[in-house]
């Protein structure tokens, strides 16, 4: 099982960075303002709560996810059956960067701007990933080539 949730979370990154680029700019949790109450349910349901058509890319027992556009913006949508599942697959994708809301079994990943929307809708912690640029991390290998960067 172990090289299933390693390939799901490796896919969920990947795709996170697409939508988010690499970076870390600061910190992006913000503070308990005007939120709703967290969000609970399935991923179709807390698609239709903000008003996205999911394209579900995975569809495995312990993880759901998909990707989804609207007014918003483009993100990815996830779902766990358990918490502890949540946690490893957040803890693995944060490496990467990236900005993440993150709710009761349920995350969104996308630009800072659409996940600060989401969470007007959805509730919610947002988190960041850290920085993945050490700058002087020897020869750089994949950092360069993995999002469209020009070395």
């Amino acid at each position: 099982m172990r090289t299933t949730r390693g390939t799901l979370a490796a896919g969920a990154v990947l795709a996170a960075l697409v939508l988010t680029g690499c970076g870390s700019g600061g910190d992006a949790d913000t503070a308990d303002d005007d939120a709703p109450a967290t969000a609970t349910g399935s991923l179709e349901h807390l698609a239709s709560e903000v008003k996205c058509e999911p394209d579900i890319q995975t569809d495995a027992a312990e993880i759901r996810q998909a990707v989804c556009k609207n007014g918003d913006g483009k993100f990815i949508l996830a779902t766990f059956a358990t918490d502890r599942g949540q946690r490893e697959w957040l803890n693995e994708a944060k490496d990467y960067g990236g900005h993440y809301l993150v709710g009761a079994k349920w995350v969104a990943v996308g630009e800072t701007k659409t996940v600060t929307a989401l969470r007007g809708r959805l509730g919610g912690t947002m988190e960041e990933g850290t920085s993945h640029h050490s700058g002087g991390s020897g020869d750089g290998g994949t950092e360069a080539a993995h999002s469209g960067h020009d070395g």
